[in-house]
């Protein structure tokens, strides 16, 4: 019989990508597959073209939006302009716990529960519908066996008063207090909800990764051999990705540029569904890529306000953002884009030739089985932390240095790219790229480790529902 999965993939399209990619795996492993939506609290075009984008190039997956949770009296404006995003968005997807419990149980069957990394409230409704529940942990193992750790350390801890003093946890090189997620490192609010979440990881039955082994040896077997959680016993960790979209967009105007430029010759800048500058910080950006003298692509999004991450952002104006006269000075070599490209397509393009990057796992993936050297220059969350392992770790990529003061200035911006694109040590830096780009693809290809993990996972599931 069929197995039938739902997969719950919290909020946020950095969240929604990979589980829709996790989707594909379980169809092609034979099982009927849920995706279970939760809608923004706040319109999100953003998101509702993801899912749209989604839907339609995934016609064998049931794209299901859960209706909204019943409204908080108390709140006239539904908490968003007081409550720190953070706390909110937990206390959001803590509320739809009972959409999620009225639409599992409405299911004919449910083999298993598969939860994004943020949905541990999801836990309880598992147990209570006694389902076999697992974790999809978007991000890499390196990330996962340090904020294991942190998860059960003495709450008292405050990393802010380490600064810069260097933090030694097993699975991860030594690194930096202040490469912590800075809800984390500060202590804001956010911290406490964040680390509630992770506290609970070791409560399911197993933890699927988007990693693949090789790429992260040293976290792999630290998370096996129960180093990252001193207290619990460690529920079985299957590495089965790398998972990254396939592309596909064939029309979009940057790929026919690019189609015009020579053969890795393009620097392509992208910094997630959430990144965004001030005004001077892309300024910098555009005196810097301008004076390299190398061709760009890059994807400007209008300023956010950081107290107010959940509202959509407006169109940017280029004109008002950038120098004055920058895109008639560049329109020979560089692209500048408002707001999204096609990145898997931009990114596996013959013409590109490397990738200045947020270091959100998803991009990071994407940029390492595209066999492109990796530009760091992390902005929130866990990306500080995908930092360290990529450069430290794996040695794919170097970091703009100035990514945790308060500008990176046009001159970094100049040098690194430059370095680069046109140095011996750039050269090196892409062959190793190119060796891991080949572990990766196979990784999944049949035979792999990660297809055998998850082959492992399949039977592990298929034991529980004998019990």
């Amino acid at each position: 019989m069929k197995r039938s999965v739902v997969l719950y993939p919290g909020l946020g399209v950095g969240h929604l990508t990979p589980m829709v990619e996790l989707a594909k795996v379980f169809l092609h492993h034979g099982a009927a597959v849920t995706v279970a939506l939760v809608e923004p609290p706040t319109n999100s075009p953003d998101f509702s073209a993801a899912v749209a984008r989604a839907a339609a190039s995934n016609p064998s997956v049931t794209f299901h939006v859960l209706p909204p949770a019943p409204a908080d009296p108390s709140s006239s404006d539904g908490g968003i302009s007081s409550a720190h995003h953070i706390v909110l968005m937990f206390d959001y997807l803590k509320a739809m716990c009972a959409p999620l419990r009225d639409f599992l149980r409405s299911l004919p069957a449910v083999d298993a529960l598969v939860l994004d990394m943020f949905c541990g409230d999801a836990l309880d409704v598992a147990a209570e519908l006694n389902l076999p529940v697992y974790y999809f942990y978007a991000s890499g193992a390196g990330d996962l066996a340090v904020f294991l750790n942190l998860a059960r350390m003495d709450t008292r801890t405050t990393f802010a008063e380490l600064g810069d003093s260097l933090v030694s946890l097993p699975g991860a090189p030594p690194f930096k207090a202040s490469d912590l997620p800075k809800e984390i490192s500060h202590g804001s609010p956010g911290a406490k909800p964040i680390l509630g979440a992770l506290y609970r990881l070791p409560e399911a039955n197993g933890i699927l990764v988007n990693t693949f082994e090789s790429l992260e040896t040293r976290a792999v077997r630290a998370l096996r051999d129960g180093l990252c959680v001193p207290d619990h016993p460690t529920p079985p960790v299957y590495c089965i990705g790398p998972l990254v979209s396939g592309g596909g967009e064939k029309e979009h105007e940057c790929l026919r540029w690019l189609d015009t430029q020579p053969e890795t010759s393009v620097v392509f800048l992208s910094f997630g569904s959430m990144g965004t500058f001030p005004k001077k910080q892309l300024e910098e950006i555009a005196i810097g890529l301008e004076k390299s003298g190398q061709r760009f692509l890059w994807v400007v999004r209008s300023p956010r306000n950081p107290e107010d991450m959940l509202r959509p952002l407006p169109e940017p104006d280029l004109d008002a953002l950038l120098p004055e006269g920058f895109l008639g000075r560049t329109k020979d070599t560089g692209l500048v884009l408002k707001s999204w490209a096609p990145q898997v397509d931009v990114l596996r393009h013959r013409a590109t030739g490397a990738f200045v990057t947020h270091c959100g796992w998803n991009s990071t993936l994407e940029g390492i089985t595209a066999g492109l050297p990796l530009l760091c220059w992390p902005l929130y969350a866990e990306q500080r932390m995908n930092k360290v392992f990529i450069v430290e770790e794996m040695m794919l990529g170097v970091e703009m240095k100035g990514y945790n003061e308060e500008l990176v200035e046009a001159e970094e911006v100049e040098t690194k790219v430059r370095w680069l694109m046109e140095s011996e040590g750039g050269q090196a830096l892409r062959k190793r790229v190119a060796e891991v780009k080949g572990r990766a693809t196979e990784a999944i290809e049949e035979g792999g480790s990660s297809h055998a993990a998850f082959v492992e996972f399949l039977k592990d599931l298929d034991n529980m529902s004998l019990l």
